[in-house]
Order: C-alpha cells, then structure tokens, then sequence
C-alpha cells in the first residue's frame, strides 16, 4: 500500500508541487519540467475563454512570467497548480476584456502540425477528422465542453485541481465526464459524416 506522500506525488498537482518546490529551493532548470507538465493543462483552460493560438500564447507567456514574479509568495507548493490555472484564466478574461472584438470561430481543438514523412491526403483527412470532432464538442452544453477541453489533453487529470478550476464538486468531475463522453459518441454515432 502506498503512503499519501507516494500518492500525491502521482498526481498532477503533486508532481507540480515538487518541482515548484526544487525551483524555489534554487534549482531553476525544473521550470522547464514544470512548463512542459502543466502548460497543456493551461493552454485548453485559456482557450476555453475563446482566445486565438497567439493569444493564447501570450496569455500563457504572461502567466509563467507572473509565476516566476510571485514565485516566493505562494505559501504552499502544493497550490502552484491552482494558482497557474487561477492566474492564466484571469490573464484571458483580461486579454478577451481588452480586445475591441472577439471573432466569433470554432474552437478546433489543438493546433497540429503535419510530421515530415506523413502525405497531404493523411494530413487533409486527419484535420477534416480534428474537425468534425471539435464541432460536436461544440455542441455539448458548455460545462461538457469545458470539462472535455481540459482532460482530453491531461496526461494523468488532477481531479481536484480541475474541480476548482471549473468550480464543480470533485466527486461529480468523474460521473459529469461519463455522461458529457455518452452524448459525444451518441452524436458522432449519428453522425453520417464520422468514420473514426
């Protein structure tokens, strides 16, 4: 049986606690590990709020800057994760604030580059297939859109951190994925179009 030190390091938020830790402790290479943990997280959470890809990226930009800022301000380690998620969800209402207009557009899911080796057609079928997917996600309520945005692109989902992020109880996070994932594969099922 595992102790709770072991189980929290296997999760999101206590990975992210542990290298936060090692960075404050003078050990700044491990931003980088905490970078590349956590922005995918981040990323779906700021375009969630309907920011273009530059957008976004200079949302996230600001966000690990504000982090690195306020870096010895943050009592407990273990709420790094919930102060990213905080901190760069506010930035994006900033941003969305400041901007004379929003376009209205699609959100198309993650921005995918074509590997070297892979042909057009692939490449054309594929993104047609990204597509069809991330516009019946748009037609989910928009507590399944915003939930599936964010742990579709979560290696191991912290739930509690994507509870206050979201703002749902924790214990509703798993039973709310179920049901939001029946209703996708029900409208892609009856999707003549789909052949995933």
């Amino acid at each position: 049986m595992i102790g709770a030190d072991e189980a929290a390091e296997t999760t999101l938020s206590g990975r992210a606690a542990r290298l936060f830790e090692q960075y404050r402790s003078g050990d700044e290479y491990v931003m980088g590990e905490l970078i590349e943990l956590l922005t995918p997280i981040l990323w779906h959470t700021v375009r969630a709020q309907r920011l273009d890809a530059q957008a976004a990226e200079d949302v996230l930009q600001t966000t690990w800057l504000s982090l690195v800022r306020s870096a010895n301000s943050i009592a407990d380690p273990r709420a790094v994760l919930q102060w990213l998620v905080v901190t760069a969800r506010r930035e994006a209402w900033r941003v969305v604030r400041k901007q004379d207009r929003v376009e209205p557009r699609e959100f198309d899911g993650h921005e995918t580059t074509a590997p070297s080796d892979e042909v057009p057609d692939a490449v054309v079928l594929r993104r047609a297939e990204y597509r069809a997917l991330w516009q019946h996600v748009q037609r989910l309520p928009e507590k399944c859109r915003q939930l599936i945005r964010v742990i579709a692109f979560a290696d191991r989902p912290d739930y509690a951190a994507i509870a206050e992020a979201l703002g749902m109880p924790v214990g509703s996070i798993g039973p709310t994925r179920g049901r939001c994932l029946a209703k996708l594969r029900a409208q892609l099922a009856s999707d003549p179009g789909w052949q995933a």
